[in-house]
């Protein structure tokens, strides 16, 4: 099977540089303390690295306000566990990360679809929403979005904080992808610090078995958020933080992110080359396509003619917070090899072309 319905981008190499990096942590005079329990959020020197690391993000934070997790999906479910009670309305766009739409469901939260525009969320829509509707804090992914690759202007940062602001709402802003983007605005988290809760990891970055992630959190959320951390997980495991931290520490990280969007650039060129005249949405340095479908075409359905012929993908629907669901598929191109990766979207192509109207 050729698998486009999950990004797993791996480095040529990255298998020995996990072999020399676990030789290195078994000589080093740190292999003791792996074994012992870390306190929620982790120890002020692996919280320190992260700050720093973070800094090329545009995030300027003390290490007290910098928790590790395990994971981007439990700084989300740790932030929302803490900020929010059952009932509260979390205003997120329309199309969106799937795992928000589990968290809100596992927290009795309220979701409220925004509407898109071409360029991002539109924001005169969410600051109606929030006019009308007591909502407690708005999901945000403004740096290469997913599924959508947009990539929110200074101006519409500008306007989504004063919205936030002016209604007093928590900013959850997703950067899991912002890496790809090297000329990226400032984050919302530089614009409003204050009331901007910033999760991201090294899952896409540097490996999706590297379950290490952070959150930015301010001051008058660390307490509560480092609580619900202590109920989720008490605190991150030694070894996988000694990992990431080290990569950050020695470059690997910054090295592999670069590599990346290369990677994901010459990936991009080949899925315009195999689908040209397709309705494509993409970020020219994303892993990820939006594919919109003929009126004629179910994506269920297409997904099941794809499925037999050996090709998964992912529908609309897993990515709909709203009752509307377009018609067309995400697909991710960073798991098949660069050498397949044309013939399977040829065939992709060939596929949906031939099913009738």
């Amino acid at each position: 099977m050729a698998d486009l319905s999950f990004n797993q981008p791996l480095a040529q190499g990255q298998a020995d540089q996990l072999r020399l990096a676990l030789r290195m942590l078994s000589t080093s005079g740190e292999v003791e303390s792996l074994l012992r329990q870390h306190p929620p959020g982790g120890r002020r020197h692996d919280r320190a690295v992260v700050a720093t690391y973070l800094l090329d993000r545009g995030i300027d934070s003390t290490p007290a306000n910098v928790l590790l997790t395990g994971g981007t999906q439990q700084a989300l479910d740790t932030v929302l566990r803490a900020l929010t009670r059952p009932g509260d309305v979390l205003a997120v766009d329309a199309l969106s990360y799937p795992g928000i739409k589990l968290l809100a469901s596992a927290h009795g939260l309220d979701l409220a679809s925004v509407p898109l525009t071409a360029t991002g969320p539109d924001l005169v829509a969410l600051g109606r929403l929030c006019r009308t509707r007591p909502v407690r804090a708005i999901y945000a992914m403004p740096t290469v979005h997913n599924p959508l690759g947009w990539v929110l202007d200074r101006e519409q940062r500008a306007r989504l904080v004063a919205i936030a602001r002016a209604h007093d709402c928590v900013i959850i802003e997703d950067g899991t992808h912002a890496f790809l983007d090297a000329s990226r605005p400032p984050p919302l988290q530089a614009l409003a610090p204050e009331r901007t809760c910033y999760v991201a990891g090294l899952s896409k970055s540097v490996a999706t078995g590297l379950r290490f992630g952070f959150a930015v959190v301010p001051d008058q959320h660390a307490e509560s958020v480092t609580r619900s951390l202590r109920a989720a997980s008490w605190g991150v495991p030694g070894l996988i933080t000694a990992l990431a931290t080290g990569w950050i520490a020695d470059g690997m990280v910054a090295r592999l992110e670069k590599a990346r969007r290369e990677d994901a650039a010459t990936r991009q060129e080949i899925a315009r080359a195999a689908l040209t005249g397709m309705d494509v949405t993409a970020h020219p340095t994303s892993y990820i396509v939006w594919l919109g479908l003929e009126p004629h075409q179910r994506p269920d359905h297409v997904a099941a003619v794809l499925a037999e012929e050996g090709i998964l993908v992912s529908t609309a629907d897993a990515f709909a917070t709203g009752p509307y669901r377009p018609r067309a598929l995400r697909l991710a191109l960073g798991t098949p090899s660069l050498g397949d990766l044309g013939p399977v979207l040829q065939r992709l192509r060939r596929a949906i072309e031939a099913i009738p109207p």
